[in-house]
């Protein structure tokens, strides 16, 4: 009995005071909170995302559907067969159709347009001609669809975050002139379709097959030549924008995967370019699919649609991942193999990649990169010295600064007592050398004025 005073009076109260209803503790809990408008608007966005992305539209079909339903396939009524056939009264005619179907299920129209039209461009792409591209005959029928869904948008009875998640889930029999169709006839953008996809890996994975696929176009003379080469700038445009654009300069309602998107899909464009150099280089379709995305780095793909901030922070970044891909070689590989790695013997598909960056940032701010790789980073010693080749043949401004950059390595060596510097520095002019006493005075000379420096 002794103890029952006590545990009454823990329930009545102690040292702190008497204890509060769980209802008093909630209630002072909510009146802490401050209203964060910020933080409902993004609660907000995050449920109706969540709706959107998990609702069955077939599920929901089934659940209202009725026999009388059945008899009127809205597929049919613009098959792709006879979709060449419509006038704007045909587009009319179809979009009381369509409001009449959905007021009978009891759905919203956009909805029920959308998936109809997915349907549709799945229908158009089945039986390809070609892995990306369209054949003249799909492109007609494609064109007339696309007439029709322009205008459903303009009478709000289409719903474009439901035509892109429909698209995606027929996704392997997508081609990605289809795809483009859709951006350049504004059903759709790219950045919406690319959003839109419920697995970002599994999106990646497709644009970056896809992509090589339509690379392998490039150089290859068809009728549909005009229509690759717009293709591949218009998603270059789209990937470097959005991937090597400043944080601050991004729309406030961007998501944040489009940027990772963007710069996965260009790495492993580089990377698959990299990986095909560094085999022995042939005609195949895959050395073919890296030509045409050298094309990239060339002026007339990229220069005037891009910001030449946001191009220069992705040539920037180009160059740093041909430096330090795979660094496998060591020091002493570098000094008995530097010799295969002049600008002559170096393949020339790589020198172009290195003539196509340099171009873009200057001699003197690609100097700068290397030196600043060196400095920071394990290399691939044979691109960093095919690339110092290239850089001093290519662009006689450059030569002074490699020079300076030299004087500068053994400087520090001599201080210092460095051994990284001098050792960077012998390799340096060992390989500038290899290029002639036009590009760089001969090693021996050069090794006379550095045992100067030494002495000083």
């Amino acid at each position: 009995m002794s103890g029952s005073p006590a545990r009454g009076a823990a329930f009545r109260g102690g040292p702190l005071g008497p204890r509060k209803s769980w209802t008093e503790l909630l209630a002072g809990r909510v009146k802490k909170q401050k209203y964060n408008p910020e933080r409902e608007r993004k609660l907000k966005d995050s449920a109706l995302q969540l709706l959107r992305y998990h609702q069955n539209m077939n599920d929901l079909l089934l659940e209202v559907e009725d026999p009388q339903c059945k008899k009127l396939c809205l597929s049919k009524l613009i098959d792709c067969d006879s979709a060449s056939a419509y006038s704007d009264r045909s587009s009319s005619f179809i979009g009381s159709a369509f409001r009449d179907q959905a007021l009978r299920l009891g759905v919203p129209v956009g909805l029920l347009s959308a998936r109809v039209f997915a349907c549709s461009v799945q229908q158009v792409c089945m039986e390809p001609s070609h892995p990306v591209l369209l054949s003249s005959e799909q492109r007609k029928k494609l064109s007339s669809l696309l007439e029709i869904a322009q205008h459903l948008l303009a009478h709000n009875m289409f719903s474009r975050l439901t035509f892109c998640q429909e698209l995606w889930k027929a996704q392997n029999s997508l081609l990605l002139e289809a795809v483009w169709c859709l951006h350049m006839h504004s059903v759709v953008s790219l950045q919406e379709l690319l959003q839109s996809h419920p697995d970002t890996q599994t999106m990646t994975m497709w644009l970056f097959r896809n992509l090589c696929i339509l690379c392998e176009q490039i150089d290859a003379s068809s009728p549909s030549s005009d229509t690759t080469n717009t293709m591949l700038s218009g998603f270059v445009e789209l990937l470097v924008s959005r991937g090597f654009q400043e944080s601050w300069n991004r729309r406030p309602m961007e998501p944040e995967k489009m940027p990772q998107v963007a710069t996965d899909v260009l790495q492993r464009m580089l990377t698959f370019a990299l990986d095909t150099l560094d085999a022995d280089p042939q005609v195949t379709s895959a050395y073919q699919a890296v030509r045409g995305w050298c094309s990239v780095y060339s002026g007339h793909v990229c220069c005037g649609m891009i910001a030449v901030d946001s191009l220069k922070r992705f040539f920037s970044h180009t160059l740093t991942q041909i430096l330090i891909y795979k660094p496998v070689l060591k020091v002493a590989d570098a000094i008995q193999m530097q010799k295969e790695w002049s600008f002559a013997k170096t393949c020339h598909l790589l020198t172009t990649l290195y003539c196509r960056v340099f171009v873009t940032l200057g001699p003197e701010e690609s100097v700068g990169r290397l030196q600043e790789v060196l400095e920071m980073e394990e290399v691939n010693w044979k691109h960093v010295l095919s690339c110092l080749s290239t850089l001093v043949v290519c662009f006689p401004e450059a030569q002074q600064l490699v020079k300076d950059w030299v004087a500068s390595l053994m400087t520090r060596a001599f201080e210092s007592c460095h051994l990284d510097s001098m050792v960077t520095a012998f390799l340096i002019v060992r390989q500038a050398t290899l290029e002639g006493p036009f590009v760089f005075p001969s090693y021996a000379d050069w090794f006379k004025q550095s045992s100067v420096w030494g002495r000083s």
